[in-house]
């Protein structure tokens, strides 16, 4: 049993996909449960996807989506409906404990997903927008994927495009946020400029963040989840 992460902000189901499809090439193949679940108790189904010789448990609200892509694909899915395989009395928001860990544990000891309930539509699936970058112009656009707890921003531009752009660790970034633009050094830790400064780097996913050595990025420059960013060597 690999315990990931219980860091994920409150009901932040991009976080909670993000930290889990860049965790997924480390896992070995398994039955992976996630629960950032803030509609438990709603309309929205449990399911049990299957993925690359993976199996995925969890809310059908999105929070599957990019592990079980970058897993290959989903193959088939089922819904959690029969209850005989949760744990009695099943709260109505705390599925994690009551569905979700249960049947993962029956899934271990041999029980098979479609014994779970009715399969559904792959088309069915509740997906997240899959994150973008381009290059272009002798620049790079993206977005925010995700904010941590420390309000580092990841962006979905990868440190290769950089590299393809000629910048370097040690270099000055032009960086563009809606109408607002700045210079920011590029550097390989946080360590690397004063406290209280900027700072962007290639994270452990080999993504560009945006931080504040001790501080919070994301608070200072107005930047959540979805948000553009363009950037391009200074000059």
């Amino acid at each position: 049993m690999i315990d990931v992460c219980h860091q994920i902000p409150s009901g932040d189901v991009r976080r909670g996909a993000a930290v889990l499809a860049q965790t997924i090439p480390y896992l070995p193949k398994g039955i992976h449960v996630g629960t950032v679940d803030p509609s438990a108790g709603g309309a929205r189904r449990a399911v049990a996807i299957e993925a690359g010789g993976r199996l995925f448990v969890g809310p059908d609200n999105g929070l599957l989506s990019w592990a079980v892509h970058a897993s290959g694909g989903a193959r088939a899915a089922y819904e959690l409906a029969d209850d005989a395989h949760f744990l009695h009395p099943v709260s109505p928001t705390f599925h994690g404990r009551d569905m979700y860990a249960p049947v993962a544990a029956r899934l271990f000891q041999g029980l098979k997903p479609a014994e779970l309930g009715p399969e559904v539509p792959l088309s069915r699936l509740v997906s997240l927008p899959e994150p973008t970058s381009q290059l272009r112009d002798g620049s790079v656009e993206g977005e925010v994927v995700s904010v941590d707890a420390y309000g580092n921003t990841q962006l979905s531009i990868a440190a290769g495009d950089l590299a393809a752009l000629g910048v370097r660790p040690g270099d000055t970034l032009e960086v563009r946020l809606g109408r607002r633009q700045l210079a920011m050094p590029y550097r390989e830790t946080y360590a690397a400029v004063p406290p209280g400064d900027l700072v962007a780097f290639a994270d452990s996913a080999g993504l560009v963040a945006i931080a504040v050595n001790a501080g919070d990025a994301a608070q200072r420059l107005g930047l959540p989840p979805g948000a553009h960013v363009r950037l391009s060597p200074c000059r």
